[in-house]
């Protein structure tokens, strides 16, 4: 988004595509607000929903679902009636939906991958990426532990943006920061991000699009394009092609930066 499309938040922008995953709908982590407001912005002719759009784990242990969740999914019916293709890529958080892949509901339709090509003739490979996570695949109680405290830093996270909010801060996650930090983390993502762009290179993808690690990341490993769209869990993060071709990656937290530089200066009376 441009500076000037800061100022004007009510226009909605024509783009080609948007790309989001890891929204995790169902749990008290979801940035479900944010996501509403940033969807809201955009008349895209394609929307690819990139996994764990709906936190199945955290649903069997009990439901959560206030409106602003179901205000998601409105956001996206509504897009979806007014012309714009829906892709729906399953997740293994949203597992449970992978029973009905191949499923077309008008312009929605639910697969496990996708093919897309860009404007400027790009294949990419757009799959949510758990595929290629060893302990998602091969260790699942490794998974579920670990999914467990992740949570705890989700819930500090929670309540660290309250008191920032309350200060008038904008967006900032404490759990993408401390994972970033971490070097195990780091070695774990290193690891996925290769074996996904092996995979790419297999099949003779130019790049690949994926979540699943939320981590956000915009870069060529070797002559593969490797797309992470992130999160809207910790990051809010997003991927946006234009009607060139060109990909940018759009971070909540940058934007609020942006907007609050174009914030006009009262100046007090002489």
């Amino acid at each position: 988004m441009s500076s000037a499309e800061a100022i004007r938040p009510n226009r909605k922008q024509v783009v080609r595509t948007l790309w989001i995953s890891d929204v995790h709908l169902g749990t008290r982590d979801c940035q479900a607000e944010h996501l509403t407001r940033f969807l809201k912005r955009y008349k895209p002719e394609r929307v690819y929903l990139v996994g764990d759009i709906i936190d199945g784990w955290k649903l069997r242990s009990g439901v959560y679902w206030p409106q602003s969740h179901s205000n998601v999914i409105r956001c996206l019916l509504t897009m979806s009636k007014r012309g714009t293709e829906v892709i729906y890529v399953t997740g293994n958080h949203d597992e449970f939906l992978r029973r009905y892949s191949r499923l077309a509901l008008g312009n929605i339709r639910l697969v496990d991958e996708a093919e897309h090509r860009t404007a400027d003739g790009r294949r990419l490979l757009v799959i949510h990426g758990d595929q290629f996570d060893v302990i998602t695949r091969y260790h699942r109680w490794l998974a579920f532990l670990g999914d467990s405290a992740y949570g705890f830093t989700l819930v500090l996270n929670r309540w660290l943006n309250h008191w920032r909010s309350r200060w008038g801060y904008g967006y900032w996650s404490l759990s993408a920061y401390l994972k970033h930090k971490v070097k195990t983390a780091v070695s774990f993502i290193g690891d996925f991000e290769q074996a996904i762009a092996h995979e790419c290179v297999r099949r003779g993808f130019d790049g690949v699009v994926c979540g699943h690690i939320h981590h956000a990341e915009m870069r060529h490993i070797g002559e593969v394009e490797y797309l992470n769209c992130g999160d809207w869990v910790e990051s809010c993060t997003a991927l946006i092609e234009h009607p060139d071709g060109h990909i940018e990656l759009y971070r909540l937290a940058q934007q609020q930066d942006v907007a609050v530089e174009l914030k006009p200066v009262e100046v007090e009376a002489a």
